[in-house]
């Protein structure tokens, strides 16, 4: 096999899911097929890598140095919902009426990975709280050991400034029966009831 093609291989392994077999297909497809639209796929992920960073103010990704949520005047500056990554942010924005503003924190609480308050930019956070304006500090970390470890110093942190810290709802999912729901999230829903 030519150096050029193994390099491909390797290159596309980086990606998430893919496996030798599944970048050395992928390779083979753009060689044999597609090689026009790998010569864009090319140019496309050479413009992201360079012009694509993150926004100075909410950590997402940006063009600019604020992004278009940021600088938005008809989003409420009054609440701050904290995501843990990219991916999150663009789930909430496609599934709900949120309106608020954003603050990414690229990762989760976590020393074993390296991945502590500063690799989080709470710092920054801990700026945009003290400015006054935000009143709710929506904690939309993921239920997972590292997730609500993070969602409990971000309570902390927003409590501090005298911001209000709300959770995401976990628990029995919408249409869902009792008898199908897993042990844990079943605990987890009746330990977090609400009264009505």
């Amino acid at each position: 096999m030519s150096k050029l093609l193994t390099d491909l291989i390797e290159a596309l392994r980086c990606l998430p899911g893919v496996g030798g077999k599944s970048a050395q297909r992928m390779a083979f497809h753009l060689l044999e097929r597609e090689r026009e639209r790998g010569l864009r796929l090319a140019s496309a992920l050479e413009q992201a890598m360079q012009r694509i960073g993150n926004c100075t103010r909410c950590r997402n990704f940006s063009e600019e140095p604020v992004c278009s949520i940021c600088a938005s005047s008809s989003r409420d500056r009054h609440v701050l919902c904290v995501v843990e990554s990219p991916t999150e942010l663009a789930a909430i924005e496609q599934a709900t009426g949120y309106r608020g503003q954003y603050f990414v924190l690229l990762g989760r609480l976590s020393p074993l990975d390296g991945l502590g308050p500063e690799e989080l930019g709470l710092g920054l956070l801990t700026e945009r709280l003290a400015e006054g304006e935000i009143e709710e500090m929506i904690i939309a970390t993921n239920p997972t050991v590292e997730g609500e470890a993070t969602a409990h110093y971000l309570a902390q942190l927003a409590r501090a400034a005298g911001v209000k810290p709300t959770r995401l709802a976990h628990g029995v999912p919408l249409g869902g029966e009792l008898e199908y729901v897993d042990r844990g999230t079943l605990a987890h829903a009746f330990g977090s009831r609400q009264s009505l």
